[in-house]
C-alpha cells in the first residue's frame, strides 16, 4: 500500500486529482461563460450546450495541468 504513494505513481495520482476536479471546474467555467454571454445577447438551449463543451474542453486541460504542478510539487519534483 505504501508503495502507492511514491513517485512512481505520479500520473496516476495526477490523472486521479484531474478527475475528481473536472466536474467542478467545468461547472464554475461554464456557468461565468453562460452569464459573460447572457450580459450580451439572449442565451438560447444550443448556444448552452456549446459554451457547456467548450467549458469540458477548458476545463479538462486545466485540470490535468494543475494536477500535473500539484503532484510534481507533492511527490518532491519527481517526474
Amino acid at each position: 500500500m505504501q508503495a502507492l504513494f511514491s513517485s512512481d505513481y505520479t500520473i496516476l495520482w495526477a490523472l486521479v486529482l484531474a478527475a475528481a476536479l473536472f466536474l467542478p471546474v467545468r461547472r464554475l467555467i461554464w456557468v461565468l461563460m453562460v452569464r459573460r454571454a447572457q450580459q450580451s445577447t439572449d442565451v438560447d438551449e444550443t448556444e448552452q450546450q456549446r459554451l457547456k463543451h467548450r467549458a469540458g474542453v477548458t476545463a479538462a486541460l486545466l485540470s490535468f495541468v494543475f494536477s500535473m504542478l500539484y503532484v510534481s510539487t507533492l511527490f518532491g519534483g519527481a517526474s
